[in-house]
């Protein structure tokens, strides 16, 4: 941990403190510059629209997720099947699925093509750049990310608490917003968990997907390493990044620990 975690975070917080050279890199003086940028109304545009984007897209996996692994909780003899259906996109690469969306919602994609072929649309939508298409690829790579914890806290309920609360009177939805869902709040908080900070940092579905106008955290810092050359600024922005997850995480378990303790 202190190889691999503490000394590289280190050297990044270090490199956050210093300029950039004329070339590239970094080079003295020591200065706060790099942080005072942040406080740039474009570059809190920015960080808004990573909150935004990662937020909406863990409650659409909430949405279709919690259903989908209660499914495969109460799927009896085809458990495994189901549960080797969900997993069976990361038999593929992460850049070949969210490029495969390319081809579905491009002008000349399937989408359009259909539509059009139906004459149900007078011209091609646009389905690609955009924010709509980011969520896409966001909720579609990153949905097993919250299946497998909720499913895993589903597996482990005792069917006898869902009869229990049928025999005392209590209609089917009472019973999943009153007993399921309570009971599996772990790995719903777990499954939250592992989602939103990946899309909070996500830079290759945005970039693919959003076409270069939908611009979130994890392209800021990319391009600032890369395009350019910027390190500093790179640094200190992905230590923000840092700060951002972790104060989600912290905020979590407090939360959390306050309902147990309720």
């Amino acid at each position: 941990m202190a190889l691999f975690f503490l000394l590289p975070l280190v050297i990044v917080f270090a490199c956050s403190l210093l300029t950039r050279g004329d070339y590239g890199g970094v080079e003295q003086p020591w200065t706060l510059e790099s942080y005072l940028r942040i406080l740039d109304p474009l570059y809190l545009a920015i960080f808004w629209r990573s909150l935004w984007i990662a937020t909406v897209a863990t409650a659409l996996c909430s949405l279709l997720g919690f259903p989908l692994a209660l499914f495969v909780a109460r799927a009896g003899k085809r458990r495994n099947l189901y549960l080797q259906l969900v997993l069976l996109p990361f038999w593929t690469s992460f850049l070949v699925r969210t490029y495969a969306w390319l081809f579905i919602l491009r002008d000349t994609g399937l989408v359009n093509t259909v539509l059009l072929r139906m004459h149900l649309i007078a011209g091609p939508l646009p389905l690609l750049y955009n924010d709509g298409a980011v969520l896409l690829g966001l909720v579609y790579n990153f949905l097993p990310f919250f299946v497998l914890p909720v499913y895993a806290a589903l597996e482990r309920l005792d069917p006898a608490l869902a009869e229990a609360a049928a025999d005392l009177g209590a209609r089917p939805w009472p019973v999943l917003w009153r007993v399921i869902v309570p009971l599996s709040a772990p790995g719903i908080m777990a499954g939250a968990v592992l989602l939103f900070i990946p899309c909070l940092g996500a830079y290759l579905i945005p970039d693919l997907l959003g076409g270069g106008k939908t611009v979130m955290l994890g392209n800021l810092v990319q391009n600032q390493f890369t395009t350019a050359r910027d390190w500093p600024f790179g640094s200190a922005a992905s230590l923000v990044l840092m700060l951002l997850s972790a104060l989600v995480l912290a905020g979590l378990v407090r939360s959390r620990v306050a309902r147990e303790l309720l």
